[in-house]
């Protein structure tokens, strides 16, 4: 365990967010967005299996052997948390081991903009942060509670699988429970968590109806719910919303969304100028427009009442990308690179801007 343990010292501080194990191969560390080769002996079967003995926790042995995969949390004191996938590939162990920092990081330190600070303020609805896998929506949903934890009194109850941030109750109470640990499943947490008198309830992650119909339940009783989503953009969410129920349900799962949705939040990692990243975010608020659009199944308009949405908080991907390359974060190259509309942001750039919204809106 020696060798492992000295990976891990290696990798923070090298900067490094995953670092990848594979048997016969050399150790692998990303680094701002980057694989690279480390100079270490290539793990061995014995080695990994070693390994995986020592950071398995016992309440998921059974599923990995039953599965052959387990998503876990594991801890190294003095050096910090990682959110581990533990997964075979040709009948051989392989471990995908995500660094989470210690701290929380601040809405300023991670470039959130001020709607996220009012957003995470809301007294209820359902709040959805988006976005692909690696695109740092994890972080900032914790920023988000730590947030609320410094400036309300509330009673917070997450569901996770697995955590990942560890919080200390500050003006809140929260309790953190791990799928798995602390829980059966999502669906089971979320059937009994209103008895526990919360105040915000934080989902990890929305993955099938019933998660779904539980937030949204959660929501119409007067509960602020977060929770994320694997989608590309703000206007999408709603789809992939949909898709998770039946053609003949989802009118009314829609009518009842058009409700209790508060916001949705997409995140893209954008590398800075500096060397490091930064997010650009695209915020897509419940105004009366986009409650309308809802209610009358006009999700196509979606997107063009983000774009025309400025005074209410809103922000396409492609504004918030010109904002961040006026600031002088970001290069024009990087940020054609992560828009929606890459010949649109490119006119941006020339000082044109077609009011294509509000012609889409009316």
């Amino acid at each position: 365990m020696e060798l492992f343990q000295k990976i891990l010292k290696v990798a923070v501080t090298g900067g490094a967010s995953d670092i990848h194990l594979k048997i016969g191969t050399p150790v692998i560390l990303r680094i701002n967005r980057q694989l690279i080769a480390i100079e270490c002996p290539f793990p061995t079967r014995e080695w990994m299996e070693t390994v995986v003995k020592h950071v398995v926790p016992p309440h998921l042995t059974e599923r990995l052997l039953a599965d052959r995969e387990v998503d876990f949390s594991y801890h190294f004191p003095g050096v910090g948390r990682y959110r581990t996938n533990l997964f075979q590939q040709r009948g051989e162990w392989c471990l995908a081991m995500r660094y989470v920092k210690a701290t929380v990081p601040s809405f300023e330190e991670l470039g959130l903009l001020p709607q996220i600070k009012a957003i995470a303020d809301s007294p209820r609805g359902i709040v959805l942060l988006a976005g692909t896998t690696g695109s740092g929506k994890s972080t900032t949903l914790a920023a988000m509670i730590e947030h609320i934890n410094a400036h309300s009194k509330k009673h917070i109850v997450t569901l996770e699988d697995p955590i990942e941030y560890v919080f200390e109750d500050n003006q809140s109470v929260i309790e953190q429970r791990e799928v798995g640990l602390d829980t059966q499943s999502f669906h089971h947490a979320l059937k009994h968590v209103l008895r526990q008198d919360p105040d915000i309830i934080m989902v990890g992650e929305m993955r099938d109806a019933l998660s779904f119909m539980a937030a949204m339940s959660a929501a119409d009783t007067g509960h602020l719910v977060l929770s994320t989503l694997h989608t590309t953009n703000a206007s999408q969410s709603v789809g992939r919303i949909l898709d998770f129920f039946k053609a003949d349900e989802r009118e009314q799962i829609r009518r009842q969304l058009a409700g209790t949705l508060r916001a949705v939040i997409c995140q893209r990692m954008a590398g800075t100028i500096a060397g490091s990243m930064t997010p650009a975010l695209e915020i897509m608020i419940n105004t009366p427009t986009v409650r309308k659009l809802l209610e009358e199944n006009r999700l196509d308009k979606l997107a063009a009442a983000i774009e025309t949405g400025n005074d209410d908080g809103m922000l396409s991907f492609n504004q918030a990308l010109l904002q961040l390359v006026k600031d002088g974060k970001v290069t024009e190259k990087e940020a054609l690179a992560k828009a929606t509309n890459a010949q649109a942001l490119e006119m941006n750039f020339k000082g044109i801007f077609l009011d294509e919204g509000k012609r889409i809106l009316s």
